[in-house]
């Protein structure tokens, strides 16, 4: 399994744990990643706002990276991955389009074809790996915990450029997490927004909605909460303790990367998938494995 890798900004900056522990995670699998180190960013929706074009464009031209490589586009930032599959299905449904884009990436003697796909690492382990074969290779079950899902937006929407599953009544991280020996619960929030996009903007309507979905999920009886956006996951720790004091409630739930959580089922040593970079500690739920 090879994939040309776009692993996003974030993981490059501001949450290197992620970055780190999903090489971790590839090692252990046999998955091969050649990273599109000369790739822009997707523009995280807020490119398009000021001019669709470019945002077209940028993503096209990372494509055509990938397809020059003859691979299929992995990242482990569903935000990464909501945007480009959307600008996929706009040159999909748009032969003008594709025309005008290559207009321009002819300029850097670059074309798009439509010959790649784009994929989150969670689709990759559910599809391509398959749970089947990841739960032979589980060595420290995550018995006991119970963990819960947060798909976040751009995982789940839009609908018809996603096409992978529904987005009110997602499995796959419910699947995922049984697979590691854990128990998924489900609560009022899951597939909702962070509040991110809004986060420097609207700060008190952000805050209110991360510490709402935590405090759900809390009263749920999860041990910690998973998320495969890592700008979901700068919500929901790095702001975890502001976004407490905006409800007036007490939150205390650990925020687990995707790839941690499966590295930690698979046996990485768990210095190695960056739990110290955690604004809430994680300690409690590692101590009970």
């Amino acid at each position: 399994m090879k994939y040309a890798y776009y692993p996003g900004c974030v993981a490059k900056s501001s949450a290197p744990e992620l970055y780190d522990s999903t090489a971790q995670l590839a090692q252990k699998l046999g998955i091969e990643f050649v990273e599109l180190t000369a790739a822009s960013c997707c523009g995280a929706g807020v490119v398009s706002e000021g001019d669709e074009f470019l945002n077209v464009v940028l993503n096209a031209r990372t494509f055509a990276m990938a397809e020059k490589m003859g691979l299929d586009i992995l990242t482990i930032c569903s935000t990464c991955q909501g945007v480009m599959r959307q600008v996929r299905w706009q040159l999909d449904n748009d032969s003008s389009l594709v025309v005008k884009t290559n207009e321009a990436l002819s300029k850097i003697n670059m074309r798009y074809e439509g010959k790649m796909k784009i994929k989150h690492l969670l689709w990759v382990l559910v599809e391509d790996y398959g749970l089947s074969k990841l739960e032979q290779q589980v060595v420290k079950p995550l018995k006991g915990l119970k963990v819960a899902p947060f798909y976040g937006c751009y995982l789940l929407r839009p609908a018809e450029a996603l096409q992978f599953e529904s987005r009110e009544k997602p499995t796959s991280l419910e699947q995922l997490i049984t697979v590691l020996g854990a128990d998924p619960i489900r609560y009022e929030g899951e597939t909702k927004c962070c509040g991110f996009p809004i986060l420097f903007v609207q700060r008190g309507t952000a805050l209110e909605m991360a510490a709402t979905y935590l405090n759900n999920a809390q009263k749920e009886g999860a041990d910690f909460m998973v998320t495969p956006c890592p700008l979901c996951h700068i919500s929901l720790d790095t702001y975890q303790k502001k976004a407490s004091k905006q409800i007036k409630v007490n939150i205390n739930l650990p925020v687990m990367h995707l790839s941690q959580m499966v590295g930690l089922a698979l046996g990485v040593e768990r210095k190695k998938l960056g739990f110290s970079r955690h604004m809430v500690s994680t300690a409690t739920v590692l101590r009970g494995l």
